[in-house]
């Protein structure tokens, strides 16, 4: 087991018998890297408010200033000045470390295919096991010249300098949509610097189904906030103008993370409340706020505003429900150790993207919830957890994966003592985690 010298090998959680408080949410890991390279792509400087702190956004800054992009932070905050460059990377040469960061990976590999110089990107072991073929293809069908340095489909990866003109220029290419929507949104956030540059639109064609279509529309929101309005034909192909160009908006506020508030908010539903996150509301662009909806067919009491949402247990205990994740896969986990709790079983289904994240999520939770004393019937894309009589305390194996880690802090609230393994990977999106689930527990 990988541990940190700044961290514990574990930490403990004792039974908690009852949750309530106000809970103000980091920023989302999704929102801050997208909006550091779309800031850094802008012409203007773009002031960003509230940028998480976090392993991956610090991938990507330390990935921006090798890129020679300035980025200046505000003195006692998470605020952060971009010096946008206006499509153009200054930097013609580079070896970027990412990681684990697949928010920086995808997107960072599609931006550099196109920027004329020659870039050596690699990450962490797993990141090297994280599929990326699909995006390296569609890359190439557009004139990028790239390398893998390892097994092929895989990072890491070689970017040579393209030699596209004008007259060899694609203006169409398709992409897989079921391995992982990232793929999409990297093409798109650098989609305008060809489109640019050969003065006609280019189309991304989605080859069959789209997963976690929130994540893409992130990206499409985002890009139009710095001027790029993406064309879309439902959620079969997306077009990026002729002459696209992003511009600052001046300045952009980061949501609140809306996977970060599920934990909060499975909280307040299995432990009385209310809890209430702040940062994420009605008006979020997030597609993790619909995860409120599952606990609110589970039976939870669920109030929203504009900008928070508050949850709290319903008059009878949770039922386990069948549901639909493709949606919200990252805070489907958390419904996966709610199940636990609930009374009945409960089937996730649309959740293979969990196979080529931080880890293996699918193999990862059946063997954690088994460890509770669940019985876990898992395939390739769906998962029925049947609850015990009484939860075992159990000690939990969290892979590097912080989602893991965060969303077994909850089976607390089945009156067992659990420990955690490695509780310092939630510094990847959430290093204050467990102090923060602790201050509203009792």
């Amino acid at each position: 087991m990988k541990t940190r010298i700044d961290a514990p090998a574990f930490i403990d959680l004792a039974p908690v018998t009852h949750v309530a408080g106000t809970v103000a949410l980091p920023g989302s890991k999704s929102i801050s890297n997208r909006t550091l390279l779309l800031a850094a792509l802008a012409k203007g400087d773009t002031l960003v408010r509230g940028l998480l702190e976090a392993d991956d956004v610090d991938h990507m800054l330390a990935a921006l200033a090798t890129l020679g992009i300035a980025v200046e932070q505000a003195p006692g905050s998470r605020d952060f000045e971009v010096r946008g460059e206006g499509g153009r990377i200054p930097a013609k040469t580079a070896r970027l470390f990412l990681g684990n960061a697949g928010t920086a990976f995808r997107p960072l590999t599609a931006v550099l295919a196109f920027a004329g110089g020659d870039y050596e990107l690699s990450g962490v072991a797993r990141m090297h096991e994280r599929p990326i073929g699909d995006l390296v293809d569609a890359l190439r069908v557009l004139g990028a010249e790239i390398d893998y340095r390892g097994s092929a489909g895989f990072p890491p990866l070689a970017i040579h300098a393209d030699r596209l003109d004008a007259g060899r220029a694609r203006d169409r290419v398709s992409v897989r949509g079921s391995v992982s929507s990232q793929f999409t949104s990297a093409l798109l956030m650098a989609l305008p610097a060809l489109a640019a540059r050969f003065a006609r639109p280019i189309t991304v064609d989605i080859e069959g189904d789209l997963i976690s279509k929130p994540y893409v529309a992130i990206t499409t929101n985002l890009m139009r906030r710095f001027g790029v309005a993406v064309i879309q034909d439902d959620w079969r192909a997306f077009t990026v103008p002729a002459g696209a160009r992003y511009a600052s908006p001046g300045a952009i506020c980061v949501e609140g993370d809306a996977s970060t508030a599920s934990y909060f908010l499975a909280a307040g539903a299995l432990g009385g409340g209310p809890v209430r996150v702040t940062g994420v509301g009605r008006a979020s662009i997030q597609g993790d706020v619909a995860f409120a909806d599952v606990l609110e067919r589970m039976g939870a009491a669920i109030r929203r505003g504009d900008d928070w949402i508050e949850a709290a247990s319903g008059p009878q205990r949770l039922r386990g429900i069948d549901v639909d994740c493709v949606a919200i896969p990252d805070a489907a986990m958390t419904l996966a150790v709610v199940a636990l709790l609930a009374q009945g079983p409960t089937t996730l289904t649309g959740i293979a993207s969990w196979r080529v994240k931080e880890t293996d999520r699918i193999a990862a939770m059946a063997a954690e919830l088994t460890k509770l004393g669940a019985h876990v019937d898992a395939s390739s894309d769906r998962m029925t957890i049947v609850p015990p009589a009484r939860l075992g305390p159990a000690t939990i194996d969290t892979y590097d994966d912080h989602r893991i880690a965060m969303c077994f802090a909850l089976a607390a609230l089945g009156g067992v003592t659990v420990r955690i393994n490695d509780p310092g990977c939630v510094r990847k999106t959430f290093p204050d985690f467990f102090a923060t689930f602790r201050a509203i527990a009792s």
